[in-house]
């Protein structure tokens, strides 16, 4: 015949419970420092994105920006420019992407790019090459006005970042 037994809270229980309790607390204490100091630097939050104003590059020319410690081309480009990148069929690129995959709808003047030859990292130059966009003077990488590989070395088109624009003047790179 089974019997029931009723248990009862003793003292000893609530001491057990209790220590335990501090015991998470303590270990939670302790964990949270090491698990915080993981967080990125206030530095590096800072880098994380940045705004500049495009309103001041004429048609036509480009700046090159810092944006994370890496040098970042914008592109104002020219009408004949952008016909000029849509005109190229696909078969004669490297690493085939259309020019309007490569540029924010709506902006299609505006060409961002992080200015890294993606061979080994060197800075093309603008405005020369063979198909008047950027040549790596270092290993001869040609990019066309669009910033993708057409001659050379380098296996893909110059790296578009994120970003977007936050007014018809401000560009938010991050």
């Amino acid at each position: 015949m089974a019997t029931a037994s009723e248990t009862k809270a003793t003292r000893r229980d609530f001491l057990y419970v209790a220590t335990g309790a501090v015991g998470a607390v303590g270990v939670a204490g302790v964990a949270w420092p090491l698990i915080d100091q993981l967080n990125p630097d206030a530095s590096v939050l800072a880098l994380a994105s940045i705004r500049f104003d495009i309103a001041p590059i004429v048609e036509g020319s480009s700046v090159t920006i810092l944006w994370r410690g890496l040098p970042v081309f914008i592109r104002h480009r020219t009408e004949a420019e952008i016909e000029e990148a849509r005109a190229v069929p696909m078969a004669d690129l490297k690493d085939p992407q259309r020019d309007e995959d490569r540029v924010v709808e709506g902006h299609d003047q505006w060409l961002i790019m992080i200015a890294n030859c993606t061979h080994l990292g060197c800075v093309p130059v603008g405005e020369a090459g063979d198909f008047d966009g950027w040549f790596c003077p270092c290993h001869g990488s040609h990019y066309d006005t669009s910033g993708r590989i057409r001659r050379g070395p380098a296996p893909a088109n110059l790296v578009v970042p994120p970003y977007e624009f936050i007014s018809d003047t401000v560009v938010q790179i991050g």
